[in-house]
């Protein structure tokens, strides 16, 4: 069996970045993956303007508290102001440019306006509320590096350049292949010894928080011509194809039997955790193919810790492994074996400290409820028990599968 992190280094190794791009509105940019670098357009803020409501003035014409100037003009933002007049002070809002010739703004709420002016309750210091030309981004620099997954936060700061549109990497194409005799869809009339396919709708979803193309669906029966003609059809058609079950050692475990009668090539097979030991890498059609365990909670665990990472690298994402984080167990019983164990948990965070980490009551790769339990994965190190207080790594779900 391979280490978990060796495992996990390879699968992200095998990924390379799409060569192709394609350019996409600001309204369909969310979670897409840029695919150059971007400048700023200009400087911003693009001159300098007021952090505040309040009024513009020449420091020095109020040093003393009590000073009141008459004021010259009022400005709204998106207004051009006149030239400051010496002994004079401008009524400016948030936003509004600063005139020639102010060095500060006094917010509204520290002066009185009346007949006479506005009075000012203490001395005045220069260099106040005003935010500065191109303090916040410079016309020429780099706002958005390529191989990143663009959040709303980018989406602002490329609206506020002027771009209406980016050049990204384009989808990336999952096929997703069940196999088993025993699997029936959602919807469909249950047999007896037959179960339904939570596998195929569940990895479906997870590709789809990692924003690919939506996933392409085959089923197979345990029929190894079905499967070599499911997994010719998708290696054919879609960047990566992930299959669940049949690669273990069983008389129906057929999979791996059918890549290799294919062509392809293994790179890897069984990994040092659990749950989700029977894991394989393969490559058909320079397509890599993920072979997941068939247990829906082993192929959840998989999918989020060795798959998400290939998929970012496959969608040209230039940081592909999210933090590992740390936190504090909080367990009645020792936790460890022989594996590197993956323990569903969830955290709480705490005044101070490391969030303490609560293992779900069942650990069985079963225990297909704990997964919508779960807001983590606590890891405990191969050839350890640990006990309750010990400090772990963990795998916040929202920072692997988003």
């Amino acid at each position: 069996m391979l280490d978990f992190d060796a495992a996990q280094a390879r699968l992200a190794a095998r990924a390379q970045a799409p060569a192709e791009h394609e350019t996409v509105t600001l309204d369909a940019l969310l979670g897409r993956v840029l695919a150059h670098d971007l400048v700023a357009n200009l400087d911003l803020p693009p001159a300098d303007n007021s952090a505040m409501d309040g009024y513009a003035l020449r420091a020095a014409d109020a040093a003393v508290a009590g000073a009141t100037l008459p004021v010259q003009q009022r400005c709204f933002a998106g207004q051009t102001p006149d030239p400051l007049r010496p002994g004079q002070a401008i009524r400016l809002f948030t936003g509004s440019l600063i005139p020639a010739g102010a060095d500060t703004v006094v917010m509204q709420e520290n002066c009185q306006e009346g007949d006479a002016g506005v009075t000012f309750a203490s001395a005045v210091q220069p260099g106040r509320h005003i935010r500065r030309q191109g303090e916040d981004m410079r016309h020429g620099h780099v706002i958005v590096r390529r191989g990143t997954r663009l959040r709303p936060g980018h989406i602002a700061v490329l609206a506020a350049q002027g771009y209406a549109q980016a050049p990204v990497f384009r989808h990336l194409r999952v096929g997703i292949l069940t196999t088993g005799d025993e699997l029936v869809a959602p919807g469909q009339t249950l047999p007896a010894a037959a179960i339904y396919n939570s596998n195929a709708p569940m990895l479906a979803s997870l590709c789809q928080g990692l924003h690919t193309a939506p996933a392409v669906l085959r089923h197979a029966r345990d029929d190894a011509q079905a499967i070599e003609q499911a997994i010719t059809e998708l290696s054919g058609t879609c960047d990566l194809v992930l299959s669940v079950g049949g690669a273990s050692v069983g008389e129906k475990d057929l999979v791996k039997p059918a890549i290799e009668s294919l062509g392809g090539t293994l790179d890897l097979w069984r990994v040092r955790m659990k749950p989700g030991k029977p894991v394989a890498l393969a490559d058909l059609n320079d397509r890599p193919i993920v072979c997941l365990p068939g247990n829906p909670v082993s192929a959840f665990v998989v999918f989020a810790l060795l798959v998400s990472p290939l998929i970012r690298g496959l969608q040209g994402c230039g940081q592909v492994l999210p933090p590992v984080r740390r936190g504090i167990l909080r367990t009645d019983r020792p936790l460890g074996g022989d594996r590197d164990d993956f323990v569903r948990i969830q955290a709480a965070a705490q005044d101070d400290g490391l969030p303490v980490l609560t293992p779900h009551v069942q650990q069985s790769s079963g225990a297909l409820s704990s997964l919508a339990w779960a807001d983590g994965l606590a890891r405990i190190p191969a050839g350890t028990t640990l006990q309750s207080g010990a400090e772990v790594g963990w795998y916040g779900l929202a920072d692997w599968l988003g």
